[in-house]
Order: C-alpha cells, then structure tokens, then sequence
C-alpha cells in the first residue's frame, strides 16, 4: 500500500484506540509509515539527486507491478541494499524483537510502535510478487505472498473511499462528542 493511506490508516486506528488508553497518534502515524521510510529514504534521495544531475531519467524508474526489485537495470540495479532494507523494515520477526525491547527498555509496551504491525499486515494481501511482495518472515523464512497489487485503481479507489468513510465518522463522533460536552443537543 502507498505510504500516505498507510498513514491515514494508523491515525483512524490509534484515533479509535487514543480515547481509551493514552497513545499518541501522531507516533503511531510515524510507526505506520516508518517501515516505507527506512526502505525507500536514501534510494529516493539518491534518485532525485540523480534526475537534478542528469544520470537518471523519470521515464526509466519502474512503476508498481513491473519489476520485482534489484531484478532490473537502470535505477533500481544501484539499490541493492534497498531491498535488505525493505526486508527488515517489513518483517513481523524484526519488529516484534523491536517492540519486545522497547517496552523492556521503556518498562511497558509502547502501543503506538503497533502503528509499524498494521503497516506490516496491511502490506501482506496488497503486494504482489510483482513489486515488492512482503517478506513477513524475513530472515526466518523466505516466504512471501502473492496479493493483490495496492497500485491497481479499482483497490486504490477502494481503499481511499473506505478511509474517506472511516474520517468521516471519525468526525462524526469526534462533533457529537463535543457536543455532549458542551451541552449543545444534536
């Protein structure tokens, strides 16, 4: 999934999940999109870089279900690492070691690290072995699933309509709630 609604998705669940335990949205909106952050940072600056100097060319990179990365020359044949750091960012064993320390470290569990889970579980069904398929179990296993491509626009639409429902009830609730408070009837 593209790395906006990722964001979008883990401020509607910790918006939901912040009025009854203390969490910060705003951190779990980071830890929802950090997974696509650490991955694909320093290779995009490094295009951008490339397309300002003229050793790449826009119309080269490849587009969502056209390449598996690193299989390809151009642009993504200079990335190798890209695709350990996708590995790591992408795993359920990685980020499950991390939360573990983290709330040794922090003496409880920081729940808006679960922010980088949604991330992790929303991306299995919508990558396909086309492009970037998520490597769950990395360095475990070497399994990935074959989903449905998170690029395509009937899903794009889909998916944006139902975070489009889901801030509009948010909204809703959060206006009643107000409401109620202020002592104004709806």
């Amino acid at each position: 999934m593209d790395i906006f609604a990722h964001g979008l998705w883990a401020g509607a669940v910790y918006k939901g999940i912040g009025q009854k335990k203390s969490v910060s949205v705003k951190w779990a909106v980071f830890w929802g999109i950090f997974p696509d952050l650490f991955a694909f940072t320093i290779p995009f600056a490094l295009i951008i870089i490339g397309l300002i100097s003229g050793n790449f060319e826009a119309k080269n990179f490849p587009k969502p279900g056209e390449i598996e990365p690193g299989q390809a020359d151009g642009i993504t044949s200079i990335f190798p690492y890209t695709r350990v750091l996708y590995s790591v960012s992408h795993s359920l064993v990685i980020f499950l070691i991390i939360f573990i320390l983290s709330s040794l470290i922090f003496r409880r569990p920081i729940l808006e690290l679960g922010g980088w889970l949604l991330h992790i579980l929303i991306d299995i069904p919508t990558h396909s072995y086309k492009f970037f398929p998520t490597p769950f179990l990395w360095p475990i296993s070497s399994l990935k699933f074959d989903g449905y491509s998170w690029s395509h626009p009937i899903f794009m639409i889909m998916n944006y309509g139902a975070l489009a429902i889901l801030y509009l009830v948010i909204f809703w609730k959060g206006k009643n709630r107000r409401d109620r408070k202020s002592g104004i009837s709806p």
